[in-house]
């Protein structure tokens, strides 16, 4: 080797150890997130042993189950829980409207049936009206007119008696009202109140006959039937509940 490359070599060296000085040295690989990790694993190790040896001694199998996993079956029990709650309720309130319905069905049966009888009591009525309408009709078509008054006061009187004999009040009565009408000024039209006053007393026309009574005894006629007609004026009056002036009658 020449005194020239010794030099060179030895420049360079002197060059190269401050350099080497300066460079940081390599790190330790394990730093101290990596022994934070590896004391993790070493503790799931052990844990992980004890339970393995703890299932041996028991004869148990060994179960792992993470916690995440049984929050979840938790939140799940909960929800299931919930779910039965919500589908009891459900439950109660279909078999309240069941119920309801069922008897709504029900009044409306009976409703329908209480219509249906009252139709039918409304179409009898209507039948018997209908009866009774046409029976009415027969009749008044089969009773005859009265008789018209006889153009003879004489006749006229003893037709009408033979009325009121016979039992006939209402054509008595219909026959002594026409003679009074028709005849009010001859000597047997007080005699004619009177009977007329009889028909309508016998069938209890209180205030019609009192005013044929007193119309018979007017002027006080001197007759065998005046006695009895002031007295059946009383009578009517009474009747009438006019005692006061049924009294002043028999004064």
């Amino acid at each position: 080797m020449t005194l020239k490359s010794i030099l060179l070599a030895a420049l360079l060296a002197s060059t190269a150890l401050p350099a080497l000085a300066q460079t940081p040295l390599p790190q330790d690989p394990l730093d101290d997130r990596s022994v934070r990790r590896v004391e993790r694993m070493e503790k799931v190790v052990r844990e992980l042993r004890s339970i393995v040896f703890q299932g041996r001694d028991t004869g148990k199998p060994v179960v792992v189950q993470p916690a995440e996993t049984e929050a979840q079956i938790l939140t799940l029990g909960e929800r299931i829980t919930d779910l039965e709650q919500t589908l009891q309720k459900v439950n109660g309130q279909n078999e309240v409207l069941t119920h309801d319905l069922d008897q709504a069905r029900r009044d409306s049966t009976e409703q329908k049936g209480r219509a249906e009888a009252l139709e039918a009591r409304l179409a009898a009525l209507e039948a018997k009206l209908t009866t009774m309408e046409t029976a009415a009709v027969q009749v008044a078509a089969e009773t005859p007119a009265p008789p018209a008054p006889p153009a003879d006061p004489a006749v006229a009187f003893k037709q009408a008696r033979q009325f009121l004999l016979d039992g006939d009040y209402a054509n008595a009565e219909a026959a002594f009202s026409a003679y009074v009408a028709n005849y009010p000024d001859t000597p047997r039209t007080p005699e004619a109140r009177y009977w007329l006053g009889e028909t309508l007393f016998v069938r209890e026309a209180y205030g019609d006959a009192a005013g044929a009574y007193l119309g018979a005894v007017r002027g006080w006629p001197q007759s065998s039937w005046a006695p009895d007609a002031t007295l059946k004026l009383s009578r009517s009056l009474v009747a009438l509940k006019k005692p006061a002036d049924a009294c002043k009658t028999l004064d």
